[in-house]
């Protein structure tokens, strides 16, 4: 017997969530760095800060971490450093981004 209010199993929600946060690749740590880094694949992140090279996915992202670490310096968009414009992605390596484990 168990005690009061407390369920005697797993419910099936309660399963499902646990199997997907241990099988999907949430793009953090080792395995996601290829991915936030912009070098290889053409990553996520796609505009790098000029004065501290920070990376960032958007120009939204970006303008929040200026704001946020340079609020002396004016923020330009044209002194950004676009990561992707010159980078032409090879079509046999996988594209990057967050995918489900093939063990299910």
């Amino acid at each position: 017997m168990t005690g009061k209010a407390k369920p005697k199993k797993h419910t099936a929600k309660e399963v499902a969530v646990k199997i997907d946060a241990a099988t999907t690749n949430r793009g953090g740590g080792k395995a996601g760095l290829v991915d936030r880094t912009a070098r290889d694949k053409g990553g996520h992140a796609k505009f790098e800060c000029p004065h501290c090279k920070t990376t960032a996915p958007d120009l939204k992202s970006m303008q929040i971490h200026h704001d946020a670490k340079h609020p002396k310096i004016p923020f330009e968009e044209s002194k950004l450093v676009n990561l992707h414009a010159g980078y032409v992605a090879e079509s046999s390596k996988p594209r990057p981004g967050v995918r489900g484990s093939f063990k299910k």
